[in-house]
């Protein structure tokens, strides 16, 4: 497989830090949602695991022959994780770094992959999985977003 697949990703705590959880939704060939309690985090640290998330399902989905040949578009509605992991802000952070250190890692195995920030409204299949993840495990009430 040759080609391109777009992820849209969004971690989200209630509070900040707070219970957290992602949701990843990817579009064709794969047409899939998942979504992940991750337990105490900050919003931030829950959208840098979305992506580790997303990239690790989608090589153990796909394996690492098939991942070379793959262009991979993340949509997310947090710029400032999209302009950090482009380049155009600095990583700071005792527990942002280690997780920039895993998706840099597993970028390796992948032929491109490009951040987009895209508005909350064209991001809500990923943030309705968030929601009701969190709602799961008895964390009611809305997310904060930054």
């Amino acid at each position: 497989m040759s080609g391109q697949i777009t992820i849209y990703t969004d971690g989200g705590a209630r509070g900040n830090p707070g219970p957290a959880a992602i949701g990843v939704v990817m579009e064709s060939p794969i047409n899939k949602g998942y979504s992940k309690y991750l337990g105490e985090k900050t919003n931030n640290e829950a959208e840098y695991e979305a992506l580790i998330f997303a990239l690790a399902k989608l090589k153990a989905i796909l394996g690492t022959k098939k991942c070379k040949d793959l262009k991979v578009i993340f949509r997310m509605d947090s710029e400032l994780a999209v302009r950090q992991l482009s380049g155009q802000y600095r990583i700071e952070g005792k527990t942002i770094v280690p997780l920039f250190v895993k998706i840099h890692n597993l970028r390796m195995d992948f032929q491109d992959l490009e951040f987009h920030h895209v508005p909350r409204e064209q991001n809500k299949d990923a943030d309705a999985l968030v929601n009701q993840e969190l709602d799961k495990h008895g964390h009611e009430g809305g997310l904060f977003n930054l």
